[in-house]
Parts: structure tokens; sequence; C-alpha cells
């Protein structure tokens, strides 16, 4: 974890899991224990999904119901638990293209008058400690992007900015897994953003009121250890309430909707000259208070 403070201990942390018998399931964490929802909360949300759509007074109930003394004694190590994708088929995955100065300067372009939206198919997502899968037949150049990610919390249409953190239920973290041969040479992203295990998203949701707007945290990517991207979210051209409030102009947000804020400079698409990743490599996304995901990437071939 990124420059953990001490009052970090006491912010309401989540993560979804697998459990062998019953499948999915939802657990509170403290430190680095995790107990599932329905031990404190018997007849609570089980999975993330259902705790988002029950709404407010769900959360507060859980919360209410949250000893961190009964989590230390009998929570099992994250380390112990099967990690699945906070939300592991969000409704839709909204991304947001060039929105730190820095990585538009990088393509030699200036941000975009608005948020540039496009997305990402929810298939593509995976957990933490997933494998990142391509065939070297389809595409050659994989890419990395971390991002820090809005978890949609209400249905929000047409939403003003200074409104729209009524409708955020939390945050995590996204690495926009990239083939950059494909979206570039397609002409459009949905492609190349969209192939299986391109999402990796995890490992926890820290909810909105304990980080508010999410801004000035530090976000980094690490590739086999090596810093490739070092940022703040306050370096974000368009913030999390705009982004929120200008994609409910377009369409409507959903509860449990995923938005990938955009990504710093440093990705190896624009690197002199570019780097692409490899077989075997590992990537970290890391983001202040927030966490750090990791996955390794692997080829394979179509089957």
């Amino acid at each position: 974890m990124l420059n953990d403070r001490p009052e970090d201990n006491q912010r309401m942390r989540l993560c979804s899991y697998r459990d062998g018998r019953v499948g999915e399931r939802l657990a509170v964490i403290d430190g680095d224990l995790a107990l599932p929802a329905g031990d404190l909360l018997p007849d609570g949300p089980r999975t993330m999904a259902e705790l988002i759509a029950r709404g407010d007074r769900a959360l507060a109930a859980l919360r209410a119901a949250t000893d961190p003394e009964r989590v230390r004694r009998d929570g099992r190590p994250l380390t112990d638990l099967d990690l699945l994708a906070p939300l592991p088929r969000p409704g839709k995955v909204v991304a947001i293209g060039r929105n730190y100065r820095d990585h538009a300067a990088e393509e030699g372009l200036e941000p975009p008058p608005a948020p540039l939206i496009f997305a990402k198919f929810a298939s593509s997502v995976v957990g933490p400690g997933a494998d990142v899968r391509w065939n070297p037949s389809l595409t050659s150049q994989v890419d990395y992007e971390a991002e820090l990610a809005v978890i949609i919390g209400r249905r929000t249409r047409r939403v003003a900015p200074a409104d729209a953190f009524e409708y955020v239920f939390g945050y995590t973290c996204l690495n926009d897994v990239s083939a950059r041969d494909l979206q570039f040479g397609d002409g459009q992203w949905t492609r190349g953003k969209s192939l299986d295990t391109f999402c990796p998203m995890g490992p926890l949701v820290v909810t909105v009121d304990e980080l508010g707007d999410a801004s000035g945290l530090a976000i980094r990517c690490l590739v086999n250890g090596e810093e490739r991207q070092s940022a703040r979210t306050s370096d974000l051209f368009y913030g999390v309430a705009e982004i929120v409030s200008h994609c409910s102009q377009a369409f409507t947000l959903e509860p449990g909707d995923v938005i990938a804020t955009g990504t710093p400079s440093g990705v190896g698409a624009f690197r002199k000259p570019p780097v692409w990743l490899a077989d075997g490599d590992e990537v970290v996304v890391e983001i202040e208070r927030i966490g750090r995901l990791v996955n390794r990437f692997r080829t394979e071939q179509a089957s």
C-alpha cells in the first residue's frame, strides 16, 4: 500500500472473493484481514453488486455492524482469499482518454475540449492476481495504463457536477490494458481495449465517504519492479465530478457501472523506442489509500 496513514485503518474497505462452496462473496477488510459481510450482517448483502443495489442504508448498516476487533479476531488474511474484481461483471466500463495533460503531451496532442469517452467490454474484466493473456498472432503491442476507477452507486442521469458525488459508491484501481496495434489500426478503440482479460480491477474498494473526490492521491505503475508511470490524481484534466456529470448527459449510469478516469504519462506506446509488455511481465498499479493491483502477463496460442 502506498503511504498508509494512521487513520486509514478506520476506512470502509471492501473486497469481492470466490468462496468455493457458494461462489462470489463480499468481505469487509481491516488491515490485511477480511471477514465475510454475511458474518457481520446475516441478513445483509452477500455480494458487492447486491450492496450497491440496496443503496446507502445497506452500506450504513454494514458499517454499523463492522466491529474492527471482530475482523481482527475472526478475519482471514487477504492473501488466503481468491480475490475477484470488486465487480466481476459490471454493467458497463466507461473509460476516459487523454485526461492527464502530460499523457496528452506525450501523444503530441492537447487535452480534449470535453472528457473523451470510449468503452471497454465488461467481459474484459479480471481480478487481482489473474493472468492477462493475449495471442501474439492477434496483437504484438500490449501496453499498460494505471487508472483510478470510479464505481457508480445510484442510477445517474443528467446530474450536475456539484451533485455528482451523491451518485458515486467508491473507488478502486484499474489497468486499462491496450492492444495498441489494434487500437490505432482500427481507427477506433473498442477492440484494442476489450480483449478478454484486458481490464484488471481491484483489489478492493474504498467508499466515497472516505475518499471524497479522490484528488491528490499518488498513482503509479510498475513493470517488473521498474516505475513506468507516476502522478497524482489531482493532475487529472477533468476530475471525477466533471466526468460523471459529462457521461450522464449522454447516457444513464447504472449502479455498479465503472468509469476509468484516464492514465498518466509513461505508457509504453510513447516511449522512444516503444516498449511493449512481454510474456511473464508483472504489472502493478498502485493508488495511495486504495491499494495495489498486481497481474502477470502471458502470451497464449489460439485454441
